[in-house]
């Protein structure tokens, strides 16, 4: 058994629902391989404030992870965030250094790592993103700063959201970007001229595995296609994209991505990058 002592530093993930978080398990395996005093847990948290409060009383809570519903209001509770993450608008990590709150956001860099690892190249493409939420922001976000592409396409049936990410990318950098509400006609002019299609909406996650925001007959050939969701793996959208001989990158990609480099930031260690894939696809599978 591992022990767990006055030493032992604790990380957490908070949100609300929590329950069905792989986080615990991928970090407290990552943690148990590598031998590292550290421990996970999962914490169902409505009180945001009161939860960062308790972060900077406890001097052995060293790392927090932040998931639906919190990544925009922690922000207000720590003491630094990068100018990146700030034009982001959201941030999904935060870590206790030195008695200050580190905010920061790993989901962007998370999936431009799986981009870069399945070999595709995005300097010079058009993207479409299918999607303005938050996890689109970070890797509208990180695209643009990180990388050359050609432009930017956003899609929402949400008219405010759109807007301000557009405004906050024409504003944050340097990027062509358009922007246009999700309607038929909008989607297939867009994938007419899209290199690659990154979707960042919850259509298609279980338990509604037998939907998809894009027709198969909108594909073309060449086109490289990113589903975040990552339960289950293959989404219908990745089904559809790879029966038409389309390159496909499954969510689960961006997920150990960002969870790396969360697990980075809490220990400051290499991560186990395969022995967290292990645990992410023996539960997914299980």
């Amino acid at each position: 058994m591992r022990v767990i002592d006055c030493s032992t530093k604790v990380c957490a993930v908070i949100g609300n629902p929590v329950a069905h978080s792989l986080s615990p398990a991928i970090h407290n395996a990552a943690f148990e391989y590598l031998g590292l005093n550290f421990v996970y847990v999962a914490c169902p948290v409505e009180d945001v404030k009161g939860a960062m409060a308790g972060m900077r009383a406890l001097k052995n809570f060293r790392g927090m992870s932040v998931t639906i519903p919190h990544k925009i209001e922690i922000m207000k509770y720590v003491d630094e965030i990068s100018p990146v993450d700030r034009n982001i608008g959201s941030i999904n990590t935060v870590i206790h250094e030195k008695n200050r709150l580190i905010g920061l956001g790993t989901d962007g860099v998370g999936a431009l790592r799986a981009l870069t690892d399945n070999d595709v190249e995005i300097d010079g493409k058009n993207i479409l993103m299918l999607g303005a939420g938050g996890a689109s922001r970070a890797i509208c976000f990180t695209l643009a700063q990180q990388t050359r592409l050609k432009e930017m396409s956003i899609l929402d049936i949400d008219s405010s959201q759109l807007q301000g990410l557009h405004n906050d990318l024409e504003t944050g950098t340097t990027i062509s970007v358009k922007s246009r509400l999700m309607t038929e006609d909008a989607l297939s002019e867009e994938m007419a001229k899209a290199d690659i299609i990154i979707h960042c909406t919850p259509i298609g996650m279980h338990p509604n595995v037998d939907t998809s925001l894009v027709p198969p007959d909108l594909f073309r050939s060449g086109q490289v296609v990113f589903d975040i969701v990552y339960n289950p793996l293959e989404t219908k959208l990745l089904s559809d994209a790879k029966s038409r001989g389309l390159k496909v990158i499954q969510g689960v990609e961006m997920f150990i991505n960002q969870a790396a480099l969360q697990f980075e930031k809490f220990t400051g260690v290499d991560a186990p990058v395969e022995v967290m894939r292990r645990i992410v696809m023996e539960n997914l599978k299980s």
